[in-house]
């Protein structure tokens, strides 16, 4: 097997095999990996680069779930452990919102709502029902996008009702979409050893597969950089591409960089510029049917996301404000960017800036 067979099959437009994956992971050419996967990305998308005004609301890091890789959840009591009231999320969204109409009265303010937050203790099912219902009534032009598998399947377990039925409520509610987070590596071997207190990769999946036979998409990601090898991390985009083939569910695929600080994984480090290029690559090659790869800046900084735009990502997500759970972890980018950084990031790499809404129809300026 060799890269311009592979090569050949990319410019035809045929699947990958696993194997031919493992070769591009460990190929040193990284320059064509590169360029077939842009190409790849331009072939759905154009050279379109997507962002959106979004607001990351992170209501508590008090989790029943204490995950060996996870440097942002608390038990109760302990330092940093914090817990937020509907009144006080409905407060920072507004006081956003506020801010950016006096300062920028003639451009919208953000579009999407992002939660996700640790599995608390104490909440009940009906707290959370609470929460997205006020915030709908709060900002009813505002997208909510909420919660990962991980947090349905609590909710599932304290509510006692089925994963279809809780989906439904949350959907009723004002959900309108969901997170990929909790994914982390989805097979059984390397995630006993970073999330064993975490569901199962396969009832990750079967969220998924519900959520998206009731009509919620929803993102996937792959936590890498951590104790898995290369064909974890294949045996992890095989398992999304399958599930994909049946629901056509997934939006955007976001392969998440392990970030190391104050975690309990022994000798981890911060992956490097050329494992996130090539693992971006490697994903839009792989998932010819996700629509987008997401090159997430938080994550990745704002230098190797903008040259992930070159490497099979079309989209940057978007201006975040306030997210907790990677700045925990040793997040070393800025704390939020305007728009203008976005579209400034996305010409510089050659590409032509489109403000997206949840579903990725364009929105204007």
């Amino acid at each position: 097997m060799s890269l311009k067979r592979i090569e050949k099959k990319v410019l035809a437009g045929k699947r990958l095999t696993q194997e031919e994956a493992l070769l591009l992971f460990e190929n040193d050419d990284i320059f064509t990996l590169g360029r077939l996967a842009n190409h790849a990305a331009v072939m759905k998308n154009g050279s379109n680069a997507y962002y959106i005004r979004n607001h990351h609301i992170n209501p508590t890091n008090l989790c029943i779930n204490r995950c060996t890789f996870c440097a942002f959840s608390r038990s109760k009591g302990e330092k940093g452990a914090y817990e937020l009231t509907i009144d006080e999320i409905i407060n920072k969204l507004k006081k956003w919102e506020g801010s950016k109409k006096r300062h920028m009265p003639s451009t919208p303010s953000f579009s999407e709502v992002h939660i996700v937050g640790g599995l608390h203790p104490g909440w009940g099912f009906d707290y959370y029902l609470d929460m997205i219902r006020r915030i709908k009534k709060a900002l009813p032009a505002v997208h909510i996008k909420a919660f990962t598998a991980v947090e349905i399947d609590h909710f599932s377990k304290i509510s006692g009702l089925s994963l279809r039925e809780t989906l439904i409520a949350l959907k009723e509610a004002g959900l309108e979409s969901m997170p990929g987070g909790g994914a982390e590596i989805l097979g059984s071997r390397v995630r006993n050893k970073i999330c064993p207190e975490k569901i199962s990769g396969r009832r990750w999946l079967k969220v998924m597969e519900i959520a998206h036979g009731v009509g919620i998409r929803t993102n996937a990601t792959m936590l890498y950089g951590h104790l898995e090898t290369y064909r974890d991390r294949i045996d992890h985009l095989t398992k999304l591409r399958e599930l994909q083939e049946r629901t056509g569910g997934f939006q955007a695929f976001i392969p998440l960089a392990f970030h190391p600080m104050n975690t309990k994984i022994k000798k981890a480090r911060y992956t490097s510029g050329i494992d996130d290029l090539t693992t971006i690559a490697v994903s839009r090659l792989f998932l010819d049917n996700f629509p987008h790869i997401k090159a997430y800046w938080v994550m990745l900084g704002e230098k190797v996301a903008q040259l992930a735009l070159l490497f099979g990502a079309d989209d940057l997500d978007g201006t975040i404000m306030e997210e907790k759970i990677t700045r925990s972890a040793g997040a070393l980018s800025g704390h939020a960017m305007t728009r203008e950084q976005l579209i400034n990031l996305i010409e510089k790499a050659g590409k032509v800036p489109v403000e997206r809404d949840i579903f990725y129809n364009p929105v204007s300026p």
